[in-house]
């Protein structure tokens, strides 16, 4: 069995080779004109200094955690661990952006040029960056490391550093993009189409083009290492797990392995799944990119049966796998219904009575649409621990994340898209071409939403198979003698504890893009203001300035929720013992997934509500109902792309530090 281990680094390895062809070809197509590319190599540039400014700061604290890692008994292994996993975290959302910033040109031009069938391949072709980058980077960095010491039962918990690594990036880079993102949206949204009265992405907009660095710092940095630490945690859990359990030593080899080795499937099926997606390009956008994201979980349930068998492993273990690939369809299928079906439109005739009843009806909205996506996630665990205990859940985690290369590209494809439609209206490439790139981009949305509620549900079983793998390995340490009772009093504190943090982080986050709105709203009414001949086109804004307002302020207020993320898992596990740790992880793990999907739905719901009425419908355009469905995407922008999200990393970031410090407790 260990001899075949050296496939998966292998395969990740095959994987960016393949990464890199596709940027190559996309590589070939035009870039157009140079005023368009100037427009493009602003976004890129905004987007690289961001990136690096983020990256300077993530090496300060990380560094400060290595040497914590280093100096205590966890062991110089953990602490390499701890590195490879944040570089490989930090490099797939570098590599990701890079391709998605110099893919986002070449799409508008071809939708102007040449139509939607080959803009659709430019803007899939830049997402495909992103989604094999995550996928083969977690199987080279994660596989190198089973490799070497992962694999034996005795050095297997070195191998959690990884997944710490990877999960300090993925706060920070989610956090940080989240916070950018949203402070220029809605300082463009309410300044330019409120009170200006011009579009969206028109170029007399200060805001416009630290709006467009926002989509790629947030929905693609952001969200690839958000993937990227639930993908990684839900082997690892499996690993810590499968080493901890009183199995022979064949069996508990085969089972230690067996995540590594489904994941190395799935970056086939998703290789796969993005080719099919090619070879459909000229069907309807929806259904080319619904076609690849349902072949892939096929091909990787197929192949996952003859691997399972083949390991002789009980067939239970493939039942798992499948219950957690089809629950991941199924909430990404929920989630598309409430962002994008009768609930949208509910909310945008709501509008027709003013703001106030757009935001009762949304919030009743995200209220709503958590329920069936728990029904879901209890159903998988239910089904993935009667088949096969507490492995179960892990494996389940992994058969949702396994296609993750298709998953990611998908949903990296949504913000190219958006991109390109931006720089196709500052280009003034005409009415023809902003309707090619505005129906990409209604996909994209609609795809943006479902991968926002696949992230979910895929962090909220990777965190509780990480729970499980915390418990199994406290217990080892301490002979068997270790139980979570919910009338133990040191379990019910920490419940307490943990339920609290969710609300904190979500308040910290929120307040953050409140502060940084108003930074920026007040800029762009200076540049309004002060500039003569802005509005009427006569005079260039300020786009450089309001780059730096949102980067700055990312960056100055994402270190906070970090630092509560790494300091309470440890204040609590130290201060008050490992139960009430373990408590403290069940109520955050619950907070967290409870609110994810509440703010992500409810804001997704907003935002689609008003593209509704931006379509002509109730009035369309400058009207009441417009200006309403307006107020309520705006609060909704927070909830969807800063706060709802940054639960999916809190929840995965403090039960991985709870893993490591683990065999301390």
């Amino acid at each position: 069995m260990f001899e075949h281990m050296i496939l998966p680094p292998f395969l990740g390895a095959a994987g960016l080779a393949i990464a890199l062809l596709i940027y190559l070809v996309m590589s070939r197509y035009d870039q157009g004109e140079p005023a368009v590319r100037k427009i493009s190599d602003q976004i890129h540039l905004g987007a690289m200094v961001f990136m690096h400014r983020e990256y300077k700061m993530l090496v300060l604290f990380s560094l400060f955690l290595v040497v914590a890692i280093f100096v205590s008994p966890l062991g110089v292994n953990t602490a390499i661990a701890f590195v490879v996993g944040a570089l490989s975290s930090a490099t797939a959302g570098y590599l990701g952006m890079f391709a998605a910033t110099r893919a986002n040109v070449r799409t508008a031009v071809a939708a102007n040029e040449h139509g939607a069938p080959r803009a659709l391949s430019i803007a899939f072709y830049g997402g495909s960056v992103m989604g094999l980058c995550v996928a083969s980077l977690g199987l080279l960095g994660l596989g190198g490391l089973y490799y070497y010491f992962g694999g034996d039962p005795h050095t297997a918990h070195a191998i959690h550093g990884f997944g710490m690594g990877a999960s300090t990036v993925a706060l920070f880079s989610r956090v940080g993009g989240g916070i950018y993102t949203k402070s220029a949206d809605v300082g463009a949204d309410l300044v330019g189409k409120l009170e200006a009265g011009i579009p969206e992405d028109d170029p007399r907009n200060p805001g416009v083009i630290a709006d467009n660095v926002g989509d790629n710092v947030g929905d693609i940095a952001g969200m690839g290492s958000d993937i990227f630490e639930s993908y990684c945690g839900s082997m690892i859990a499996c690993i810590a797990i499968a080493s901890t359990m009183a199995i022979g030593e064949v069996a508990k080899a085969s089972m230690m392995a067996l995540p590594l080795l489904l994941a190395s499937i799935g970056l086939i099926a998703s290789v796969a799944g993005i080719l099919f997606v090619r070879v459909r390009s000229a069907a309807a956008p929806e259904a080319a990119l619904r076609s690849g994201t349902m072949l892939a979980p096929v091909i990787f349930v197929v192949f996952a049966w003859y691997l399972i068998s083949a390991m002789d492993l009980d067939v239970k273990i493939w039942w798992a796998v499948l219950s957690g690939a089809v629950g991941g369809v199924a909430i990404g299928l929920i989630t598309e219904y409430y962002t994008g079906g009768a609930p949208v439109r509910k909310i945008a005739r709501s509008g027709e009575t003013g703001p106030a009843t757009v935001m009762i009806t949304g919030l009743a909205v995200g209220m709503q649409s958590v329920v069936a996506p728990i029904f879901c996630l209890a159903a998988i665990i239910f089904i993935s621990t009667e088949l096969a205990g507490l492995y179960g859940v892990g494996i389940a985690a992994v058969g949702m994340l396994a296609t993750v290369g298709i998953t990611m590209a998908i949903d990296a494809y949504g913000p190219v898209a958006d991109n390109a439609g931006g720089i196709a209206e500052m280009a003034g490439m005409g009415e023809d071409t902003r309707r090619i790139t505005d129906g990409l981009d209604e996909v994209g949305n609609t795809t943006a939403a479902i991968g926002k509620g696949f992230a979910i549900g895929a962090a909220a079983l990777a965190a509780l198979a990480i729970i499980a793998a915390f418990v199994e390995t406290v217990a080892v340490g301490r002979a068997g003698d270790f139980t979570l009772n919910i009338s133990d009093p040191a379990v019910l504190v920490g419940m307490f504890i943990g339920g609290t943090i969710p609300f904190l982080i979500a308040s910290i986050t929120m307040t953050a893009v409140g502060d940084a709105a108003f930074e920026m709203i007040n800029e762009i009414r200076r540049q309004f203001r002060e500039i003569k001949g802005l509005l009427e086109g006569e005079a260039e804004p300020d786009t450089a300035r309001c780059v730096d307002i949102a980067t700055t302020a990312a960056l100055k207020r994402m270190i906070l929720p970090g630092a509560i993320a790494v300091a309470a898992p440890v204040l609590v596990g130290f201060g008050l013992g490992a139960q009430s740790l373990g408590g403290m992880l069940g109520g955050a793990l619950l907070g967290c997934v409870l609110m994810a999907l509440m703010m992500a739905n409810a804001g997704g719901a907003w935002d689609n509500a008003k593209k509704f009425v931006e379509k002509g419908n109730l009035g369309g355009k400058g009207s009441e109902t417009h200006s309403a469905a307006v107020v309520g995407d705006t609060v909704g922008d927070p909830f969807k792309d800063t706060s709802g999200p940054s639960m999916n990393i809190l929840i995965n970031v403090m039960a991985i530090v709870s893993l490591v410090i683990a065999p301390l407790l």
